[in-house]
């Protein structure tokens, strides 16, 4: 399976990767997901820059950040649905639009975790959670959501979707939060003139960034292709 995913707000990440399962993605057994992606925030240093302390505001920086990741794991089918863990390697290698950046830092390598839940309590309802934890940056991200499956649009050749709320949750050890609410629809088929098998999720709702103090607005694209 191929997958790729965008988030757009204040803050950006752009995302890519396989998922490889030798028996089957319906059958229990061996994954292994393989990622990378490139992320850019806004920041604000609240906590280290003379001008915080003196009760005015620091100037905007920009944060950009490379992450890649390998992992391996195992995942149980169920009748209401798939639960999967996995565990590797990452990578991680950032740097700040600053003058005082005068060479960039060393990549760094750690630790990943990661647990999937796919759920459907009824025929009608979805219930998906993503935990993703990494020692490369000392971060760690979380999504929940919950759906109703409506009809298709079928004036544009769309089929049926869940749709229904999200939340999510990011932080790291540098001092940056991201709280979100919104809403989703998943598992979007596409016409089969486009995409026979092509699954979307799209999203979008409210989004607040601990470090630039204001809330703000967010929009997610997410695909994924059975090979």
């Amino acid at each position: 399976m191929l997958f790729g995913s965008l988030d757009a707000g204040r803050s950006t990440f752009v995302s890519a990767g396989a998922k490889v399962a030798p028996d089957g993605m319906d059958r229990d057994g061996f994954v292994a997901l393989a990622t990378v992606g490139y992320g850019m925030r806004t920041e604000r240093d609240w906590w280290g820059d003379p001008r915080a302390a003196a009760g005015l505001r620091p100037p905007r920086t920009q944060r950009h950040t490379v992450q890649a990741g390998a992992v391996a794991g195992w995942q149980w089918m169920h009748e209401w649905g798939v639960v999967a863990l996995f565990a590797g390697p990452e990578l991680a290698f950032e740097v700040l639009d600053s003058p005082g950046t005068k060479r960039l830092p060393a990549p760094r390598l750690g630790a990943r975790v990661q647990a999937e839940l796919w759920a459907r309590p009824s025929e009608a309802t979805l219930v998906t959670a993503t935990l993703i934890a990494g020692t490369a940056r000392g971060s760690v991200w979380g999504r929940v959501s919950w759906g109703m499956r409506m009809p298709g649009l079928r004036g544009m050749g769309l089929g049926a979707a869940y749709l229904g709320p999200e939340a999510a949750l990011y932080a790291d050890l540098t001092g940056y939060r991201k709280w979100s609410l919104g809403l989703h629809a998943t598992d979007i088929a596409l016409p089969a003139a486009i995409s026979a098998d092509l699954r979307l999720r799209v999203s979008a709702g409210w989004v607040y960034e601990e470090q630039i103090r204001r809330p703000g607005a967010y929009g997610t694209l997410a695909a994924w292709l059975p090979l």
